[in-house]
């Protein structure tokens, strides 16, 4: 039943928004325990790696309408439930920024001016990386995403490790980006922290979902390409991403 994949993606990407973006707003600079870049990083990439073997049966775990749309562009997804996905990507993630936002702003000092976990570019990204530099970052950065989620779901590829290496991936891209864009590789995750902080990251979003779905869209096509039997795995039929 489609409804049950929709909220199975809603409830993946709130979880991937509220525990990634959480560990950036609450525990990356706490007081003498700060998790800083490597914790952050492990955040995002294990909120993927428990719901791929939490939903991947269900609804394919995508959480990211980049990883959708690559998914389709790489003839792994049918294009008509491209537009549902993504409206309960984007749902779930606000839902988690909204969330996030009540706690965080019960500790005193909060200040969402501070950036709120949002991506940016020029002045608001965290190095002051430029709009060309971000660019290039998020697409090559998401189209290896696609590329390692294809070949991890592929049907000649080892069974049940699809989750580990996926989940590893968003981990070393964060590792990577951070320090360039505050890393999206993922539009519905910087939608959701965007619309809290208002202003600047609403006009900076753009990229975010362009470059995303950019990098998403090569990376299924390279690797649909590149593999001989580009057919052998339908993405929620054996394993999960």
């Amino acid at each position: 039943m489609n409804a049950k994949k929709y909220v199975a993606e809603a409830i993946g990407t709130f979880w991937l928004t509220f525990a990634g973006c959480g560990s950036a707003v609450i525990a990356a600079a706490f007081p003498q325990v700060g998790i800083g870049l490597v914790g952050v990083s492990l955040a995002f990439g294990l909120s993927v790696v428990t719901m791929a073997y939490a939903i991947g049966h269900i609804s394919g775990c995508h959480l990211n309408p980049a990883v959708t749309v690559g998914l389709a562009a790489g003839g792994r997804f049918p294009t008509g439930q491209i537009l549902p996905y993504v409206i309960a990507q984007v749902v779930g993630a606000v839902v988690a920024a909204a969330l996030l936002y009540v706690i965080a702003s019960g500790a005193a000092g909060f200040d969402v001016a501070k950036g709120f976990a949002s991506n940016g570019y020029g002045e608001h990204s965290p190095g002051q990386y430029s709009l060309l530099a971000c660019l290039l970052m998020e697409i090559v950065m998401t189209m290896m995403f696609l590329f390692i989620i294809m070949g991890a779901t592929h049907g000649s590829a080892p069974a049940g490790f699809a989750p580990l290496a996926i989940g590893l991936a968003l981990v070393l891209i964060h590792l990577v980006s951070i320090p360039v864009t505050n890393t999206s590789v993922n539009p519905a995750r910087s939608t959701g922290p965007a619309l809290f902080v208002g202003g600047w990251a609403i006009s900076q979003l753009w990229l975010f979902w362009v470059a995303p779905l950019i990098g998403g869209v090569l990376g299924g096509i390279i690797y649909r390409w590149l593999s001989e039997t580009q057919d052998a795995a339908v993405v929620g039929d054996r394993q999960p991403v």
